[in-house]
């Protein structure tokens, strides 16, 4: 099993940032992290992935250049610095965790953690 805890959402202005973080615990191996977000009626969609290893990235195109996914590999932790923050990123964020690879697929990844709520004004 896998235990995933994120934490530092909150309320921002447009163009602010804000660092999202994931704490891993549990004996089960994982290959790769993600972050997902889900805003209200909408599915939850992929924002980013990251792999324990070989710190290989992988982001959606709506974030990418604005997000930026890190792990701390000794913390187990994962991190998503949000630059540039607009509106339409209000959402609740998940973190989660696979042992295959990257994935941008919901489906792709078995632990999930509880989400933490960013909401960003105009």
């Amino acid at each position: 099993q896998v235990q995933l805890v994120e934490s530092g959402g909150g309320l921002v202005q447009a163009g602010d940032s804000l660092s999202l973080s994931c704490a891993a615990s549990g004996r089960t191996f994982t290959n790769a992290m993600g972050w997902f977000r889900q805003a209200p009626g909408a599915e939850r969609e992929f924002v980013a992935a990251i792999s324990w290893i070989l710190g290989s990235t992988y982001y959606a195109d709506s974030v990418k250049g604005r997000f930026t996914i890190s792990r701390d590999n000794e913390k187990n932790t994962v991190y998503l610095q949000m630059n540039s923050l607009k509106p339409e990123d209000t959402a609740v964020y998940y973190c989660a965790a696979t042992s295959r690879g990257l994935s941008n697929r919901v489906a792709g990844y078995k632990y999930w953690g509880q989400g933490t709520q960013v909401t960003v004004s105009s």
